[in-house]
């Protein structure tokens, strides 16, 4: 959903409201309840919502295991250095 900035034409007021792109322009100031709400042209900006986007979402099979299977978690430095120990 998108975020839309809100300016007051009487007290001055600004603020942000989640919207749907089909809701109507707000219109009544929270702070001073004048009806010279106007929205603002700002970069545009939106919240994601629901239990998140992760790497493994659209991968089947072994593909979702393609952090773990490149071996650069801790225990594939803890070989590296133990090896280079063992060379001296």
């Amino acid at each position: 959903m998108p975020i839309y900035e809100y300016v007051c034409g009487a007290c001055g007021d600004a603020h942000e409201a989640l919207q749907k792109m089909s809701d109507a322009p707000l219109t009544d100031c929270p702070a001073c309840g004048a009806r010279s709400l106007k929205k603002k042209v700002s970069a545009p900006a939106f919240r994601l919502s629901g239990k998140g986007w992760y790497e493994t979402d659209f991968k089947t099979g072994a593909k979702k295991n393609l952090a773990n299977s490149s071996g650069s978690e801790s225990g594939g430095v803890k070989n590296a250095a133990s090896s280079s120990d063992s060379s001296d």
